[in-house]
């Protein structure tokens, strides 16, 4: 044989269709079996991979997203009157803002040598022995001085420090809870765009003008059913979503997630593309010592021509903003690798081999007595049908 006659009998062969022998098994239970496997697997794909999951979709995961938040309130706090400039942290930011809950106030601090707190590791002493110069403790309050002074009491003696005197520990005052920032109202602006399918939504009401805009977020509060586009949250709804006791927040504080997810099915018009709220509390809470959220800071002045300052630990509730983005809309080439996938899977090439076998093949049928009842057997006895290669 010639190379030409090797070439075009190798092109000839490849447009030949190969097909095992096929047998029909005459038997209700494996027929069930099969039926029922079948239907299974086309309810997936039916139901699952393309009514939920939407596998003809083209979708963007990865959308960007610009969040700004600010903090309303007044709080009546003693004889003072509370604004968002004492409470909020900051007064206005991005993705996190924080309020003071409660305070512990350490007033009138000022440089200089004071006895440490007695329950510092080591503290404790009765002799300038004990006391080791210029030893740092970075669970205490300074550096030791080398010499055991009484403590503010007089009662016992500690180690004299270098540091802000008198030290937080002892002369903290713990200040009540803020109860009334309950009502405190968090405003949250979103905007997500999905660069994909060139989609900018946002988070709040549409308006004809500035005016109605204003006068709409001046009185709205968020609310799932009746204002799902109203961007002004109650800390205490936020605390009751995430399934926190506010009266415990203000104690310890805590860090809660507000979770904003967009899913937009973009086939139907994308003002149906609404934002979806869940809140969650983020920081641990089993360990109870390290649990809830807290910082400090101070306020710094001239007292008599020496430098002092007021030392604030402040408790409260942190607001961390995540965006989620799903965006999808029907394309021809996920559509095409689904469908092809579904095929595949139930066997849809069978087919091919059920039409050769009923109009090509002309073989008769002949039936074999199995231990399952019979066996229909279509086609030829022969593997290869063009060279007659038999069985």
């Amino acid at each position: 044989m010639g190379l030409r006659e090797l070439i075009k009998d190798y092109f000839l062969g490849f447009w030949d269709y190969e097909t095992p022998k096929v047998m029909v098994v005459k038997n209700n239970t494996l027929g069930v079996i099969y039926r029922g496997v079948q239907f299974l697997v086309i309810t997936y794909f039916i139901w699952y991979v393309f009514i939920s999951q939407k596998a003809y979709q083209e979708i963007e995961t990865h959308p960007e997203s610009s969040v700004y938040t600010t903090m309303k309130g007044i709080a009546v706090h003693g004889d003072n009157i509370l604004d968002t400039a004492e409470y909020a942290r900051p007064s206005e930011g991005g993705d996190v803002i924080s309020t003071i809950l409660r305070r512990e106030v350490t007033y009138d601090q000022q440089q200089g040598t004071c006895a440490e707190y007695h329950q510092v590791n080591n503290a404790n002493c009765t002799s300038d022995s004990d006391c080791v110069e210029g030893e740092v403790n970075f669970n205490g309050h300074g550096r030791r001085t080398g010499r055991c002074v009484w403590y503010y009491n007089n009662t016992f003696k500690t180690c004299e420090i270098q540091s802000w005197c008198p030290v937080e520990d002892y002369a903290a005052v713990r200040e009540p809870a803020l109860v009334e920032a309950i009502n405190f109202t968090v405003f949250i602006r979103n905007s997500i765009h999905f660069p994909k399918f060139k989609v900018l939504r946002g988070n709040i009401k549409y308006a004809p003008n500035k005016r109605m805009l204003r006068r709409y977020l001046n009185k709205c509060h968020y609310d799932e059913e009746k204002e799902p586009y109203c961007p002004n949250f109650r800390l205490g709804y936020i605390a009751n979503k995430a399934r926190e006791n506010f009266n415990e927040l203000c104690q310890t504080g805590g860090v809660i997630g507000v979770v904003i997810n967009w899913h937009c099915d973009l086939d139907v018009d994308a003002s149906n593309c609404k934002p979806t709220y869940s809140f969650r509390r983020l920081d641990m809470r089993k360990d109870l010592s390290n649990s809830g959220y807290y910082y400090r800071f101070g306020k710094y002045y001239s007292k008599d021509g020496v430098e002092s300052r007021t030392l604030i630990k402040a408790f409260g509730i942190r607001l961390d903003v995540i965006v989620h983005g799903h965006a999808g809309k029907f394309s021809l080439v996920p559509t095409i690798i689904s469908i092809v996938t579904a095929m595949t899977s139930v066997g849809i090439v069978i087919c091919c081999d059920l039409f050769y076998n009923k109009s090509v093949a002309k073989e008769p049928m002949q039936h074999i007595s199995t231990g399952f009842g019979y066996i229909v057997d279509y086609g030829s006895t022969h593997s290869d049908l063009s060279d007659g290669v038999p069985l």
